[in-house]
């Protein structure tokens, strides 16, 4: 294998807590998975928007409280209706609950329905990226820093005091997901990880191989902008969210080890995995998702 390659796992928040959403998180642990991430949206898209769905941060908060081990976080958090300011107050506040158990994934946003909920006209491509470049470096500071102004172009802040900052220093890991140019910079600057779903262009009509053809350049692209911000690529988790490729990874034992271990020779150092949802998008087997979650790894050398 090229590198060491994580196994995680994204539950999205659709089940009352008292009504099974605690059991899974807690199953999650007993199963292994190095991280469980959950979705940051007021909802999303048509299969769930009429549906049960919770917030993110209190979710986590909960799940912080039920486990001991699993790291947790968010996969993605963004701007589309958060402010830098807050969001650093409650992922302070989150990662000393977990005692250091937090990553913060984080990107542009979208046009979906976050991105008028509160009253906004939805942004363009390029505003969303423009936010973007002024919302990741100053909540890096407000993660880093006791005291932190700022006078920006979109964000304010006024003294703001973020006493006595997080657990993990000299913060919590940020994971940036992003394709553009921009974005990667933004990774290659201030991250810990790069997250990527893949090539949403393929995802509905291209092969397994194109897939893997376009993330392999994804993957040179961040190489380019870590050498145009003088950051060694090395330095970088890279981090692959499935389910958003023509790929079928969980419909066996044998399908996950050959996706994973093709991924994971583009540099991949995590693969993530929705944990089923039935009657979705997300439907899969439960028995073999956990197979795959306890057999998996072991099957490509990280046992």
């Amino acid at each position: 294998m090229a590198t060491s390659l994580r196994l995680s796992t994204v539950i999205l928040p659709v089940r009352r807590w008292h009504e099974g959403a605690r059991e899974v998180w807690q199953r999650a642990e007993e199963l292994g998975f190095r991280t469980a991430y959950t979705y940051d949206h007021l909802s999303w898209r048509g299969t769930f928007r009429d549906g049960p769905w919770f917030g993110a941060l209190p979710t986590l908060t909960a799940a912080a409280a039920a486990t001991d081990r699993l790291r947790l976080g968010t996969l993605v958090t963004s701007p589309n209706f958060r402010h830098p300011v807050t969001l650093a107050k409650e992922l302070i506040s989150l990662d000393d609950i977990s005692a250091g158990r937090i990553t913060l994934g984080i990107g542009a946003g979208g046009n979906g329905f976050d991105a008028t909920a509160l009253g906004q006209k939805a942004w363009t491509p390029r505003e969303r990226a423009d936010r973007f470049g002024e919302f990741v470096p100053l909540l890096d500071r407000l993660l880093s820093e006791d005291v932190v102004s700022h006078d920006g172009v979109f964000y304010s802040a006024n003294e703001v005091r973020n006493i006595p900052g997080c657990v993990q220093r000299p913060r919590l890991p940020i994971a940036v997901a992003a394709t553009g140019p921009r974005g990667l910079r933004l990774a290659a600057r201030h991250g810990q990880a790069w997250v990527t779903t893949g090539n949403p262009k393929i995802s509905a009509t291209g092969t397994p191989a194109e897939s893997l053809a376009a993330i392999r350049s994804q993957a040179e692209r961040l190489s380019d902008a870590c050498a145009e911000t003088g950051r060694d690529p090395s330095e970088l988790e890279k981090i692959l969210l499935t389910g958003f490729t023509p790929d079928r990874p969980l419909d066996s034992l044998d399908a996950f080890v050959d996706f994973a271990g093709a991924h994971a020779e583009l540099g991949f150092t995590e693969i993530v995995l929705h944990w089923p949802i039935p009657d979705s998008m997300f439907e899969a087997d439960q028995k073999v998702f956990e197979r795959i979650a306890t057999e998996g790894p072991a099957q490509l050398g990280q046992g």
